[in-house]
């Protein structure tokens, strides 16, 4: 394995599942000098895919979220092909921070009139060569680790606009617990779509189901529904229609 395309794929690859990595454990496993691997990193780095450590190297908040993007994405592909068949022609739309709501935004080609109030760059950059949609990007402060503007000009922000559909993520939803996140910036961000909003959709892979994140953002009561996909099995799928809530199965 000699080329470099390979190895930075394999470099980026382990990143992915042990977070970090020591210049002399790649340097073995690849065959070459620790030299090259560290020319490697330094151009890996330059490219924001991962940060240089004393020694290493360890995965960037730019290459978590692309791991994220790898994960559950047939599921992923169809809940957001299912959320946009929600979303008409001169609608109004936000559209939370998250990999299958970015997805949603890439789904919506053909419709037109759109507009899309956002705080995911991930959704700006599905959304900026769409003719068919009227983007804005709210203000805030960068989280990179999300893709997203968070904090109080994401939030003041959001209370200008009103629409009919907001799409949101989460880390992990349960009956008891509803929908949780692992940071309060995110949280404040998903209460102030739901609050603009007249339907809330939840856009959660099967995986988030029975999970809680570290903080608690909104009762499961205070959404529209979930749109998810058929790994989360008939009794899941059971116990949460029976809480009065909407959850629609993306084939």
């Amino acid at each position: 394995m000699t080329e470099k395309r390979d190895r930075e794929a394999y470099i980026l690859d382990r990143l992915a599942e042990d977070g970090s990595l020591s210049v002399a454990a790649l340097s073995r496993d690849l065959g070459v000098s620790e030299v090259t691997v560290r020319t490697n990193l330094r151009q890996l780095e330059a490219r924001g895919l991962l940060s240089r450590t004393h020694g290493g190297a360890q995965a960037s908040s730019f290459q978590n979220v692309l791991e994220r993007q790898r994960h559950q994405t047939g599921a992923k592909a169809a809940i957001a092909a299912r959320a946009a068949r929600l979303v008409r022609d001169d609608d109004s739309i936000m559209v939370e921070a998250g990999t299958t709501t970015a997805a949603l935004v890439r789904a919506l080609t053909g419709t037109s009139g759109v507009q899309v109030v956002t705080n995911s760059t991930l959704a700006f950059a599905a959304a900026r060569l769409n003719p068919g949609l009227r983007l804005t990007l709210v203000g805030g402060r960068f989280h990179p680790e999300s893709e997203s503007l968070v904090g109080y000009g994401a939030t003041r922000s959001m209370a200008e606009f009103n629409v009919r559909l907001a799409f949101i993520g989460t880390d992990g939803f349960t009956i008891e617990r509803g929908l949780t996140t692992q940071f309060a910036d995110g949280a404040e961000v998903i209460r102030a779509m739901a609050a603009r909003a007249e339907e809330t959709w939840v856009l959660a892979d099967s995986s988030k189901y029975g999970r809680a994140g570290f903080v608690n953002v909104l009762p499961l009561s205070a959404v529209t529904g979930v749109i998810t996909d058929a790994g989360i099995g008939e009794a899941s799928l059971e116990a949460l229609r029976e809480t009065g809530l909407q959850v629609i199965v993306a084939d």
